[in-house]
């Protein structure tokens, strides 16, 4: 969700007016995925490198944060939205990880669709992580080294629970995964919109359906 601070700037706002409309266009757009049956939403909220960008301004964020859980919470478990996070987000402040923990505890039996926040999340850190887990099974004989193929492995990332990605979109024209999902998104299919993130809306969301349903995914094969 990139272009938040672009926004405010071209309209001569502080970065922080950007990111209060970076969090309106996520309600919009998580309404419009659960319209639109789309099963799981991922969010990339926070990055573990987003730690180098001015402490006033990552403190403004964290307070966004808890605003969007405090307000949207009811909606979501009304609806049946089940929500989670990924990344360390446990390295955040502990007020904080008790919001997300309480918010991820109540949604956990709803039916769906699933609506996941990446949290101080870095996909190599991530993979580094599951890594170690299965290096340290094959120290203490839990496993074989010879038996850790691609389903192992994906087994023990953090995420592992999640499916891989069927589209990947990132908004206002930069072309890059910024360590975001980079195991999961393997076989994703790409979209690069110059769409500001504040103004990506419903209609943005089914403009890149209806882009990711005419690509031909081969998935290696013919």
């Amino acid at each position: 969700m990139d272009g938040n601070g672009r926004w405010a700037k071209a309209r001569l706002l502080p970065r922080i007016a950007g990111h209060r409309k970076g969090v309106e266009a996520v309600r919009r757009v998580a309404r419009a995925a659960r319209t639109l049956g789309i099963e799981v939403l991922t969010l990339y909220a926070f990055s573990s490198e987003n730690w180098r960008r001015p402490a006033d301004e990552v403190g403004d964020l964290m307070g966004l944060l808890r605003r969007f859980i405090q307000e949207d919470i009811d909606e979501f478990d009304r609806e049946g939205v089940k929500v989670a996070v990924i990344g360390e987000y446990r390295r955040l402040a502990p007020d904080l990880v008790d919001m997300i923990d309480a918010a991820v505890a109540r949604t956990a039996g709803n039916p769906g669709p699933t609506l996941v926040i990446a949290l101080n999340y870095g996909s190599q850190a991530e993979i580094a992580a599951a890594a170690r887990i299965l290096a340290t099974r094959v120290a203490t004989g839990e496993i074989a080294a010879d038996a850790i193929d691609e389903a192992a492995f994906e087994a023990a990332l953090p995420s592992g629970t999640l499916p891989p990605v069927d589209l990947l979109i990132r908004t206002s024209g930069e072309q890059r995964l910024s360590n975001f999902l980079l195991w999961q998104a393997a076989y994703a299919e790409l979209l690069f919109v110059d769409t500001l993130w504040p103004d990506f809306d419903a209609d943005a969301l089914k403009s890149a359906l209806v882009a990711f349903a005419g690509r031909q995914r081969r998935f290696g094969g013919l």
